[in-house]
């Protein structure tokens, strides 16, 4: 319940170090919580996301009209990201790779954030 509290009052996905880093003080054993996240993505509860830097990042799926992927913001020079509300890609019609079609992708813009541009 403490990783499901965690990920409902964050409004970014979250790493398995940052989610350690919040629930150290309690004790918790970094191979537990991230055994948790894994049980939590595969159940549909959590999404897990690779946002290019092979980090595992973990967020909330928040109800049915969340179930798919929504994009990302990477900024190229500090790292830091935020969630962007979901878009709709128009295909032209012809070949498409299944995931495409299936919508199982993910969505990820890089470039400065405010910060750093």
């Amino acid at each position: 319940m403490a990783v499901l509290e965690v990920l409902r009052t964050i409004e970014q996905p979250i790493s398995h170090g940052e989610m350690a880093a919040r629930l150290d003080q309690r004790g918790w054993e970094p191979a537990t919580l991230y055994r948790n996240l894994m049980d939590f993505a595969e159940a549909g509860l959590v999404r897990r996301s690779d946002l290019g830097d092979h980090v595992w990042r973990f967020e909330l799926v928040r109800g049915a009209h969340d179930a798919s992927a929504h994009p990302h913001f990477v900024c190229t020079a500090c790292g830091g990201m935020e969630c962007l509300p979901v878009i709709e890609l128009v295909m032209p019609r012809g070949k498409a790779p299944r995931a495409v079609r299936q919508r199982r992708v993910e969505v990820h813009l890089r470039g400065l954030c405010d910060a750093c541009g």
